[in-house]
């Protein structure tokens, strides 16, 4: 299935705002790629297939009146509405499923699923007024019968095992939901946890709710998707002592991406993002073109920073989500099969330089489970000598034990 495209929106830079939007996938956005007996939507009238979902009924009419009840009632709770219309067009493949709702609210989906009592919700995590994980604890008490099936952009494994924790019953990530969507609800309906392939291999311990099976589900089909300990990708940092140094390093980084037709995201200040474009352009590569095309991204890093920061320490579902994102964005703009998308970040020395290495210290972990579950290179940028201590103090160690490979220039 193809990544989620997002359109660059400035030329030099990337509007943060813009993340928080989803596109529905290009293999799931075009209506003759996809089956759709109700024209991607959950109650509407399809002519080629002369048939209609009778919500307040609660069954299929044909014009040859054949009536036939739905033995699983489903209430779906997306806030991207083509995302929504096309998990409606794909549950609706399955005649033993029956959609009695939409909502893209997270206080309205409780109170949904309190009125109409489903059989299954079908939630998202990233949804206004009360996110996917605080509504799923409340439904649990409002609609306690109710099994819940996460489909989520967010892939971080921190925040699938705290939507697990919820009570949910399995956990889909958007970008698979094509291929895994229907067999998630088959096995969720079973009484099975059901979590999407990718995490194939992570054991997602927890103690079982009430009437859920202790079985626990994962599609091995796929897993080859899952790398080896001894071929994950790199999580490197690079530790300066004068901006010429970062600036040649990270020149030949981005430069080598970008080259092979691969994706780069940088997270920088914006005196090494200009001074990077201008090296790049220099090194003959058409920036321009690779910005236009979406494979090349460029933010603040203070922004970026502000953006998963709360109260000091870093949001992991905020984080996921945002650097998530955007790490699928540059992928599909490569429109290779095998694409490969670098990050280079300094929100972490900037956190060290204002004086919270605890928090730097856990984005690089956060960082970590990013390279390793989207397949992605990360390069991190420090100058020591612009912090108290600089590579002499702890700080400097404990960062260094995040990552695979230090360099110092």
């Amino acid at each position: 299935m193809a990544l989620p495209r997002m359109k660059v929106q400035r030329f030099a830079s990337y509007s943060i705002k813009s993340v928080h939007s989803y596109s529905a996938p290009s293999s799931i956005g075009d209506d003759s790629s996809v089956p759709a007996p109700n024209d991607l939507s959950c109650s509407t009238w399809d002519s080629g297939n002369n048939q209609q979902l009778n919500s307040h009924n609660r069954v299929w009419t044909t014009e040859a009146n054949c009536l036939e009840e739905s033995s699983s009632r489903v209430l779906v709770v997306e806030d991207s509405e083509p995302f929504r219309r096309f998990t409606c067009s794909t549950l609706s493949e399955a005649p033993d499923l029956q959609i009695v709702g939409e909502v893209s609210d997270g206080l309205e989906a409780v109170q949904k699923a309190q009125e109409l009592q489903p059989d299954l919700i079908v939630l998202d995590i990233g949804l206004p007024s009360l996110n996917g994980i605080a509504a799923a604890r409340r439904i649990r008490t409002v609609s306690p019968q109710s099994k819940i099936l996460f489909v989520s952009q967010e892939s971080s494994v921190d925040v699938v095992e705290e939507a697990l924790d919820t009570g949910a019953n399995g956990y889909v990530v958007k970008i698979d939901a094509g291929s895994q969507l229907l067999q998630a609800v088959s096995s969720v309906l079973r009484g099975e946890q059901f979590v999407g392939r990718r995490f194939s291999g992570i054991d997602f311990a927890r103690i079982p709710d009430t009437g859920v099976s202790e079985k626990f589900h994962i599609n091995d089909a796929s897993a080859s998707l899952q790398r080896d300990a001894g071929n994950a990708r790199r999580h490197e940092a690079v530790f300066y002592s004068d901006d010429r140094y970062l600036l040649d390093d990270l020149t030949q980084f981005i430069g080598d991406s970008l080259r092979a037709g691969n994706a780069a995201i940088v997270v920088a200040t914006e005196t090494h993002r200009d001074d990077l474009l201008l090296r790049l352009q220099a090194h003959g590569l058409d920036i321009a073109a690779a910005i236009e095309q979406g494979r090349y991204i460029s933010l603040d890093a203070s922004e970026t920073l502000s953006a998963f920061m709360h109260n000091g320490v870093p949001d992991p579902l905020r984080f996921s989500t945002l650097l998530g994102s955007l790490i699928a964005t540059a992928a599909e703009a490569t429109e290779t099969e095998d694409a490969r998308v670098v990050v280079f970040g300094e929100c972490v020395h900037l956190l060290w330089a204002q004086g919270n290495a605890e928090a730097a210290i856990k984005v690089e972990k956060l960082g970590t489970h990013l390279a390793r579950i989207y397949d992605v290179d990360i390069l991190c940028g420090y100058c020591p000598n612009c912090v108290r201590g600089g590579m002499e103090s702890g700080t400097f160690q404990q960062i260094s034990a995040e990552h695979s490979a230090v360099y110092s220039r």
